[in-house]
């Protein structure tokens, strides 16, 4: 017990406590004017605003995500499964780099969505040189996979070979049929731009980037709490439901999302916690536009730069104070969806 405490106290209470010190040789005027001056007042917005809603759609994206990857069976799945862990190993400059160059105004999709009509004119050459190449491509790795999979029954060496080869022409029809695909649905979507005259959308830097950049940072935290916990799940219980008339919408409301709430609640925080503190990901693509696109923790490095210690250490108390007061919220919610699920179940 009491290296367990000497070590919070060590990690976690001592900073906190270091803090709230550096912030009290603040004046009552001059901490209000650190954390009330227009430019941090409007980074607040962007970073507790622009948390939240990446939060809301990893929720749902990640559940969606988790269900998959528990419920169903295909192709590439443990592929597929480690790839959600990705934005854990990806360093968050690299994430942000990436990020900002797709979404560029020049960038693969960014041109796509800022200027549909210049896009289209500039890739239907491309597509007429490529599109029935890969349309060929797509076929014969298909009928290769098809005749490969005819060899899929005995033993030996041979056969273990013919499955990798299948696998592998699986992979090739899949990737070309998808960009042939995807390069249509570009085509179509920057044609309809060019004849309606409708005006694209900039996502680089912009406070929508930011969005982006924290979805992409926040998603394992929610597929990672709700997927042990779909993996866990008695399916006995969903049985015996479907024994007694219930549909299958009726059978997830009332039987597995109550089981999986605490699960989502927690993935929802943990995505919320680490959308509010990061840096790295977010200034590439956010523009950092003083009032515009602007995050909170990037106000907080400026003031160290110059070297105002307190009035950094203000604005990130406020921080903390509104992040504990969601912490608070989020557990207070765990703690009465257990009390009440218990008490469904007595």
């Amino acid at each position: 017990m009491g290296y367990t405490l000497f070590y919070l106290s060590l990690i976690v209470l001592i900073p906190l406590v270091t803090l709230f010190v550096n912030t009290f040789t603040l004046t009552w005027e001059q901490f209000w004017s650190a954390v009330s001056s227009p430019r941090v007042v409007a980074s607040y917005k962007l970073t507790f605003g622009a948390s939240l809603l990446a939060a809301l759609v990893n929720l749902v994206f990640g559940l969606l995500i988790a269900w998959v990857l528990v419920r169903y069976k295909f192709p590439f799945k443990k592929l597929i499964d480690a790839l959600v862990d990705l934005p854990f190993a990806l360093p968050t400059a690299v994430a942000g780099i990436s990020l900002t160059a797709l979404l560029a105004p020049n960038g693969w999709v960014g041109q796509w969505l800022e200027q549909p009509a210049q896009a289209f004119q500039n890739t239907l050459p491309l597509l007429q040189q490529f599109g029935p190449r890969l349309l060929l491509l797509s076929a014969l790795a298909s009928a290769l996979a098809f005749a490969l999979g005819r060899l899929g029954s005995g033993r030996g060496a041979a056969v273990h070979l013919a499955g990798a080869l299948r696998s592998l022409a699986l992979v090739l029809a899949v990737v070309a049929g998808a960009a042939l695909v995807i390069g249509l649905l570009l085509l179509a979507y920057g044609w309809f731009a060019s004849v309606s005259g409708i005006e694209g959308v900039k996502v680089a830097f912009t406070p929508k980037g930011v969005v982006v950049a924290l979805i992409f940072i926040g998603l394992p935290f929610v597929v990672r709490t709700v997927q042990p916990v779909l993996e866990d799940f008695e399916k006995e219980l969903e049985e015996a439901a479907g024994s007694l008339g219930a549909t299958r919408w009726q059978t997830f409301y009332k039987v597995i999302l109550p089981a999986i709430v605490p699960a989502l609640l927690t993935g929802f925080a943990l995505a919320f916690a680490r959308a509010l503190g990061e840096y790295g990901s977010v200034i590439f693509i956010a523009g950092n536009m003083p009032m515009v696109s602007e995050i909170t923790p990037l106000i907080i490095i400026g003031k160290l730069e110059q070297y105002d210690y307190a009035g950094a250490t203000a604005v990130a108390l406020v921080m903390l104070l509104f992040s504990f007061l969601m912490l608070f919220v989020i557990n207070g919610l765990q703690a009465w969806q257990r009390r009440t699920t218990g008490s469904a179940n007595k």
